[in-house]
């Protein structure tokens, strides 16, 4: 089992494109960790912006009365994804990873394949 920093850190190194990866508190939007980003991208403002995207989807599947899991939420930019992956198992209820790629270096289904394990490894 990998820590916060271990598993972002690789989410990093291994993800073809990866500009930088967060794990975030969707109940707070506190991004309990990011590793990346820099110039190109604050990883604590998206960590909050895409708590209320998370939020929002949430609340729309329960309007809607969809008994289903989020898996991933996907947006796509003219250069970037943005890749957000809510957490299932124990004690990782609330939380999710945020990971944005350059969309020209990025295989997006190796990503979301890579994030899945990563997210399989993490312990909270």
């Amino acid at each position: 089992m990998a820590n916060t920093e271990t598993a972002l850190k690789e989410a990093t190194t291994i993800i073809d494109g990866a500009i930088g990866a967060a794990l975030v508190d969707y109940t707070s939007g506190m991004a309990l960790g990011t590793v990346g980003g820099g110039k190109e991208l604050d990883l604590n403002v998206a960590a909050a912006g895409n708590t209320d995207v998370v939020r929002a989807k949430v609340r729309t599947m329960e309007m809607l009365g969809l008994n289903e899991e989020i898996e991933d939420i996907l947006i796509t930019l003219g250069s970037q994804y943005h890749l957000i992956r809510l957490m299932r198992g124990r004690g990782s209820n609330g939380l999710f990873l945020y990971l944005a790629l350059d969309k020209e270096r990025a295989n997006l289904a190796m990503a979301r394949h890579q994030l899945r394990k990563i997210e399989n490894e993490l312990e909270v």
